[in-house]
């Protein structure tokens, strides 16, 4: 199996409870609380390894919640290196409103990071990465980052690594204008992909040729776009796909990107075409929406889902 390394410059400690109902000037009473080690490419590397995969975790890491998301790493046997961040690490909170079922989100900044500390731990990644590695830079960069961020980080890693990105806002407007060195692989939401098109992508076959628009772009050299409920699309050398979503039911949606792309990862890194490696990643953001709070894709969900997801080509 390809070596699989994930990059986590802005974690976070998920705490997550439930209330009664969510109502404005009140004291609210919530139910038990969990707490999870969070952020993007954390979340990437706790769902390969309970889908029975490998990978280490790059994660920087400041102060007394930097040292619980720390312990709470080594507890779940994830096999982690540490960076120092710039400051102290964030937290996100997540409530489920009993009484609707819907779920508010509450996620705070983070760190800022210099561009020379930026330069350094871009030094700290390149001696780390295994030569032949799948580096996964997901969820949001960290404060200070610059558009542009992600193209020097293909440059220091060099040709033989490949760069998985899932990303949001000015980092991904900025990539979807083709800016090279180009990563192996670009992620985004149908929300996002409508956003950076400027029109409304209904259809399966509309998101797919918006997909191929950005890989000849040059944005990245496999694009995939997800449809929530409808599935993800992808557009690479080989032509459009579509894979569904096996399941409508949906407990918590926290973590089923973060899920899928450790699911599409580890089946690259298994050495599965794109578009095999495309079921693996549905499969698992399936298995992570019927989990409760933060916990992620099981195994068993997954092993469950993965015979019910149907590729096809457009």
């Amino acid at each position: 199996m390809t070596p699989i390394l994930t990059v986590t410059l802005n974690p976070a400690l998920d705490l997550a409870t439930s209330v009664g109902q969510v109502v404005p000037n009140l004291k609210l009473r919530c139910g038990p609380e969990t707490a999870e080690p969070g952020g993007g490419g954390v979340n990437v590397a706790r769902a390969v390894m309970q889908l029975g995969g490998a990978a280490q975790a790059l994660v920087a890491l400041g102060g007394n919640t930097g040292r619980t998301l720390q312990d709470l790493l080594i507890s779940q046997g994830l096999e982690t290196v540490r960076i120092e961040a710039p400051a102290e690490t964030r937290h996100s909170f997540a409530v489920t409103d009993q009484s609707s079922g819907e779920q508010f989100r509450f996620v705070l900044s983070g760190p800022s990071w210099t561009d020379e500390q930026l330069d350094i731990m871009l030094n700290q990644l390149d001696n780390i990465a295994a030569p032949d590695a799948f580096v996964v830079l997901s969820g949001s960069m960290p404060p200070g980052a610059k558009p542009g961020f992600i193209p020097q980080t293909c440059a220091r890693l060099g040709a033989r690594r490949q760069l998985v990105v899932d990303t949001s806002g000015a980092h991904l407007e900025a990539q979807a204008n083709g800016p090279q060195p180009a990563p192996a692989v670009l992620r985004m939401d149908s929300h996002e992909a409508e956003t950076l098109s400027g029109r409304t992508l209904a259809t399966q076959e509309e998101s797919a040729r918006y997909a191929q628009e950005l890989r000849q772009r040059g944005a990245g050299k496999l694009v995939i776009i997800a449809r929530g409920k409808d599935g993800s699309v992808m557009a690479d050398a080989d032509g459009l796909w579509h894979v569904n979503a096996s399941n409508e039911t949906v407990v918590s949606a926290i973590g089923a990107g973060d899920s899928f792309v450790g699911g599409f990862v580890m089946g690259l890194a298994q050495g599965q075409p794109a578009p095999e490696a495309l079921r693996y990643g549905a499969a698992a953001a399936s298995a992570a929406v019927i989990s409760p709070g933060t916990q992620l894709c099981r195994r068993d969900d997954w092993d469950r889902l993965l015979p019910q997801t149907v590729l096809t080509k457009l």
